[in-house]
């Protein structure tokens, strides 16, 4: 087969090396993965224009777009990344004949993918790092947040991967990587709590009543909020999907009447999930997976979310279109009951750092007294490929004196169980977003100073799924702390050499999944 495309920065890319034919296992098409490998030399290219001659204010913006734009199961419209990658360029331009200075051409992202195979690997942690922390920046630029320093590293990081460097001088710079990116995800958890409030958990139903109702998928809370508004006193009731749920803890979120519970599982189940309800679906950020014929009509996007053909909501966010289509299909005719994965009708959320750490006296008491034996925080990012129902199992068999702290999509492989309570507590405590993994940061380190301990000391265990970039720069966000021991699945990166896979293997302990049984073996000794 002639190589169309390459591309292998997810989990289920194929036959666990790369992409290479006419799409990838995502949807992608090879012309779209060109573009957007365009589009990443284009804004490596405006980088050094703005090492060299000063960032502006548009280039940390359009570097924003473009490197989330990029992230697996966002962007599927070969023609609006051709015009983010144009934006670039004429950017680059400005920038550099402000200064007095020529254009250089732009960075052939072949240089990359065609590298001594470490190389390859560290730039590629650097670069699939960067995509998943400008996820992060980009949210809390939407509610008003941005941070030069954050901005800074983006140029930095980019000028990195563009020039000629050894392993030894490609290291430092994933682990700042990391470094950074706990800054921005702070930045992005001060941005929500200001903005809707500190999250407290919330049971939320999983059936839908009957009457005109919209399901909203993606992360952008601020979205959300303005469905929330434009829908109010219309008898339109709105359904959070995936890793909109916790936007369910949030009190200036939940005071709504009309946001009523959360609608479907993962989000690799939404071809079949949204192929007959009677109601539109509103994608804000990842991940879209390409629409079947039989629900296209109802499928709207926003943000850098795009796919051909599918109607956009553009920057005045009118959101009147996705409105009348739920007034036109009407909803349910009477309420609908819907089970989560495993069956259960319920799901809860809002164990983020601000509620857990206000128990944390009386966790610490659960330790100390031995009612408390265990943590596990299983969680990340979701996906289609076989084998996940490893996290299921794994929960399912956790002791019965442990509690599992979980965040993002992954959860939903188990967020419906009920394990019962242990100390006062359930014993499965959904944190939020994948956005809010900085929530398990600061649990873990307050309850290793609440302890006297470092955190590898603590009763705790991670065991993680991993799918597209975001996961990347929450790991090496972990690396950067120090964190050792981590369970990484259901398959290790193809991104990661045998080298560079032997360097976190040797300093981290970084382990694959085996089974269940197995690993908790190892754990519990």
């Amino acid at each position: 087969m002639d190589k169309q495309m390459f591309c292998f920065q997810c989990e289920q890319t194929a036959c666990g090396t790369g992409c290479a034919g006419k799409a990838g296992v995502c949807g992608k098409t090879a012309p779209t993965a060109e573009a957007q490998d365009e589009l990443t030399g284009a804004l490596i290219g405006l980088a050094r224009a703005c090492d060299d001659a000063g960032e502006t204010e548009t280039a940390d913006s359009l570097i924003l777009d473009g490197l989330f734009s990029a992230v697996t199961n966002v962007n599927f419209d070969e023609e609006s990344v051709k015009e983010l990658t144009e934006k670039v360029q004429e950017e680059t331009r400005a920038v550099l004949g402000a200064a007095g200075m020529a254009e250089e051409a732009a960075y052939d992202m072949n240089d990359i993918w065609n590298a001594q195979e470490d190389i390859r690997s560290l730039k590629s942690l650097i670069l699939f790092g960067i995509r998943g922390m400008a996820a992060y920046a980009y949210h809390a630029k939407v509610l008003g947040y941005t941070d030069p320093e954050v901005s800074a590293f983006f140029v930095k990081a980019l000028r990195t991967i563009g020039e000629d460097l050894e392993t030894g001088q490609l290291l430092p710079v994933v682990l700042e990587t990391g470094e950074v990116n706990l800054k921005c995800m702070e930045m992005l958890d001060r941005a929500n709590t200001e903005t809707y409030g500190t999250p407290a958990p919330a049971a939320v139903p999983l059936n839908v009543e009957k009457g005109p109702f919209i399901v909203i998928t993606g992360h952008d809370l601020k979205d959300l909020e303005l469905l929330l508004e434009q829908t109010e006193g219309k008898g339109v009731n709105i359904y959070t999907h995936g890793e909109m749920l916790p936007a369910h803890a949030y009190p200036e979120l939940k005071k709504y009447p009309h946001l009523k519970g959360n609608f479907g599982t993962a989000w690799q189940n939404q071809q079949k999930e949204f192929a007959d309800i009677p109601a539109p679906v509103l994608f804000t950020t990842n991940c879209l997976m390409p629409p079947k014929k039989s629900y296209t009509d109802r499928v709207f996007t926003t943000e850098l979310v795009e796919y051909p053909e599918i109607i956009h909501i553009g920057e005045e966010k009118d959101f009147t279109p996705v409105i009348e289509k739920a007034l036109e299909l009407g909803g349910y005719d009477e309420d609908r009951a819907f089970t989560g994965i495993n069956g259960g009708s319920e799901v809860t959320t809002g164990f983020g750092h601000g509620a857990v750490l206000a128990a944390a006296a009386q966790i610490v008491d659960a330790v100390k007294a031995g009612d408390i034996s265990r943590f596990f925080l299983v969680g990340g990012c979701d996906g289609a490929r076989p084998g996940r129902n490893y996290y299921t199992d794994f929960v399912k068999q956790t002791p019965e004196d442990s509690i599992v702290l979980t965040l993002a999509c992954g959860k939903y492989r188990f967020n419906d169980l009920d394990l019962g309570t242990i100390g006062g507590f359930p014993r499965i405590m959904d944190m939020g977003q994948c956005n809010d993994a900085y929530s398990a940061i600061q649990v873990a380190v307050a309850l290793a100073d609440a302890f006297g301990c470092g955190v590898n000391d603590l009763p705790l265990s991670m065991v993680l799924s991993w799918y597209e970039q975001k996961a990347v720069c929450i790991l090496l966000t972990l690396l950067h702390l120090g964190i050792k021991n981590i369970l990484l699945g259901p398959t290790l990166p193809a991104f990661i050499s045998p080298g560079v896979l032997d360097i976190l293997v040797e300093n981290y302990n970084i382990a694959p999944t085996t089974t269940p049984e197995e690993d908790l073996k190892k754990i519990l000794g």
